[in-house]
């Protein structure tokens, strides 16, 4: 390699590999014709299965991958090839070398490698299943859990005696035999506010309501994989529309999303806004916790003792 190296010209490159061949150590080809490329990218080609089965099926060939001899064969055809080409391919061999390569493994098709084609687009459709098929089993999954701590939060406020109005987009979702519609208020109380503030409002997942006053006392965003910042501002916005006294509201997000959430609070436009503070909770805690807050808490202040805070006022 050292002499390859320092080398100026084809010929003592050529030297040096049937130097090498003459050793018959088997394996370093590709390895060893890629390093060449790498040092000198218009004398030398790579090698690869994929280059040579495009060069045979290109060139009507038979080369094999372990010949040395078939390499320097091939290194002529190829660069005869790229003369012929110039200017439309570079004098550096990796396009031509990338073209074999794409016939090779079926991306491009030719009549002499039409079934590895046919594989090669069979393969791409399968992987395409595959990572849809994933994305949708993560979808269900993270539903799921969106939905089993939104059971949890619905569960946690009648224990507390609140009346509970979920996300009406959820209302009629169901879990475990149990459906949210049965267990939940059907709307909010009467706000006077323009008809899309509203709209938003009632997207918010849970809002807990006083049984006495008719009047919203707290309100959560289960944030499994949708966007942290939209829902604070619907948390913000039902905060700022109700405007008649400072509400504590939450964020109900898994722990891996716990630096999301800080960096999210942090923001200057979350900061010196009077009509909230806005804690959050990782589900972990609302798993951990929920028969306790149920048995012992008296009101949603008993939130605090899970609930972590960014800064005193945000």
């Amino acid at each position: 390699m050292k002499a390859c190296l320092s080398a100026n010209s084809s010929d003592k490159i050529i030297k040096e590999i049937i130097k090498l061949d003459s050793y018959k150590i088997k394996g370093l080809g590709p390895a060893v014709a890629n390093i060449l490329y790498f040092l000198h990218p218009t004398l030398m080609p790579p090698f690869n299965t994929a280059m040579v089965n495009g060069f045979n099926a290109i060139f009507s060939d038979k080369k094999k991958l372990g010949s040395w001899n078939d390499y320097l064969l091939m290194r002529e055809v190829i660069i005869n090839a790229n003369e012929k080409l110039n200017p439309l391919l570079s004098k550096d061999l990796g396009a031509i070398s990338g073209l074999l390569f794409d016939v090779g493994v079926g991306k491009i098709a030719l009549n002499k490698n039409l079934n590895t084609a046919l594989k090669f687009e069979q393969d791409k459709l399968e992987k395409a299943l595959k990572k849809r098929h994933n994305q949708v089993q993560n979808e269900i999954k993270e539903e799921s859990e969106h939905l089993r701590i939104q059971f949890l939060l619905t569960e946690i406020g009648i224990g507390l005696g609140y009346d509970v109005f979920v996300a009406t987009n959820d209302r009629t979702k169901s879990l475990d035999g149990k459906s949210l519609e049965f267990i939940t208020i059907p709307k909010l109380p009467p706000l006077d506010l323009p008809s899309e503030v509203l709209k938003t409002i009632s997207l918010i997942d849970v809002i807990w309501i006083s049984k006495e006053t008719n009047q919203i006392e707290c309100a959560f965003e289960v944030e499994k994989s949708t966007s942290i910042y939209s829902g604070i501002l619907r948390l913000v916005d039902l905060a700022s529309s109700l405007g008649d006294k400072k509400y504590n509201f939450f964020l109900v997000a898994p722990n891996s999303r716990e630096k999301e959430i800080l960096a999210q609070l942090k923001r200057p436009s979350f900061k010196n806004i009077d009509c909230v503070t806005l804690r959050y909770i990782l589900f972990s805690s609302i798993y951990e916790n929920c028969d306790s807050i149920c048995r012992f808490g008296d009101d949603y202040e008993i939130l605090f003792k899970i609930a972590s805070e960014v800064n005193a006022s945000i």
